[in-house]
């Protein structure tokens, strides 16, 4: 029962977005796990460089997405509400190839916290520009 609310709740924020006006909220249900910037879970050169070259910081609010997901619109710098947390994330970083519907929290370097929080189904809402929906709809 109380997750039948909380998905009411997030759609219900996705469907009517207060600050921002000139973007379409979508939402979706992802696979959820954590993520830090430590060489061994990404590259041990440059562990705290993101895919599309972003430096991450602990404290950032930032997540990783699969490669599916980016070809359904959560490009870099995507802004993305997660159910469970009350901040706006963006989409910073990808990741493997091999992973389908699911997006990786940063979490800094803290790899208890990450290690505690798992992996979870969850629905995220994700902002696309108006003008970039009305552009592909209009070729399709």
């Amino acid at each position: 029962m109380k997750k039948e609310y909380l998905l009411l709740a997030l759609f219900v924020s996705c469907a009517q977005p207060k600050k921002v006006d000139n973007f379409e909220w979508i939402g979706l249900e992802v696979t959820a796990s954590a993520y830090n910037s430590v060489a061994w879970q990404t590259d041990s050169i440059s562990p705290s460089v993101a895919a599309w070259g972003d430096t991450l910081k602990p404290g950032m609010k930032s997540i990783a997405v699969s490669r599916d997901l980016i070809r359904r619109g959560l490009t870099h710098n995507t802004m993305v509400k997660i159910d469970t947390f009350p901040d706006t994330f963006y989409v910073k970083d990808k990741m493997h190839y091999r992973w389908r519907n699911r997006i990786d929290i940063y979490m800094g370097v803290d790899v208890k916290k990450a290690r505690q929080w798992g992996k979870k189904k969850l629905f995220i809402c994700y902002a696309i520009p108006k003008d970039t929906t009305f552009v592909e709809n209009k070729t399709k």
